[in-house]
């Protein structure tokens, strides 16, 4: 996490800036699966994954990637042939944890869509909440949840909705002095009768300290200003 205020388990995407050393990130973790259509329906479907890659190579074999909502790390559903070695490790502790800051809620709405759960959520000597569940092979998997992944995704969320506020106030203000500054352009423009005469103002950016003027002094005089 280096020195990032982010608290443990979010944001450890984010783009490193000193250049110490060559980015690096997880890319994806394989799960073996015996059938990748009914795993990637169980993964999108049930568990609300997001479908990152689906290539067929031409060789016919098929390569899926899923990803949870949030986070950068994917899963990648290989398939296991019945005769390989990696057909045994289908229906084991795949070893990998989710974090979440409602284990409770996860826990309701992925049982309510048919997800099997090893036991209801519980309080470990560790800390935090936890529970384990399965996929459609019977691959198992953590769902954790601590005290300051929750403050941490709050404090995250008013500090988005702050950002987006100032976005917003930003630009209704800039708004308002494009139209302001408008209204200051002449809105009539007096009769010459031997002159065609007309004026614009094209602002490099927004707004701008650019004016100009058409003034009448009379006796069918024109000064431009």
């Amino acid at each position: 996490m280096g020195n990032s205020p982010a608290p443990f388990g979010i944001d450890r995407h984010f783009l490193r800036m000193d250049r110490n050393g060559p980015y690096l990130s997880l890319h994806f973790i394989m799960i073996f699966v015996r059938d990748q259509e009914r795993s990637l329906h169980f993964y999108v479907d049930r568990l609300s994954f997001r479908l990152v890659v689906d290539h067929v190579f031409e060789t016919g074999g098929r390569w899926i990637e899923v990803a949870p909502p949030d986070g950068s790390a994917n899963l990648s559903l290989a398939l296991a042939k019945p005769d390989s070695e990696a057909y045994n490790l289908i229906g084991r502790d795949s070893q990998i944890y989710f974090l979440t800051e409602d284990v409770n809620a996860k826990f309701n709405q992925w049982s309510a869509r048919g997800v099997r759960f090893h036991f209801p959520p519980e309080e470990p000597v560790w800390g935090g909440i936890f529970t384990r569940f399965e996929d459609v092979d019977g691959n198992s998997f953590g769902l954790a949840g601590f005290d300051e992944l929750t403050l941490g995704v709050e404090t995250q969320r008013r500090a988005l909705a702050q950002k987006l506020e100032s976005e917003r106030r930003a630009a209704q203000e800039l708004e308002i002095a494009k139209q302001v500054q408008a209204r200051l352009f002449p809105q009539i423009h007096p009769e010459a009768k031997t002159l065609e005469y007309a004026g614009i103002c094209l602002q490099a950016r927004q707004v701008g300290g650019d004016y100009f003027d058409f003034l009448d002094l009379g006796q069918e005089r024109l000064g431009l200003d």
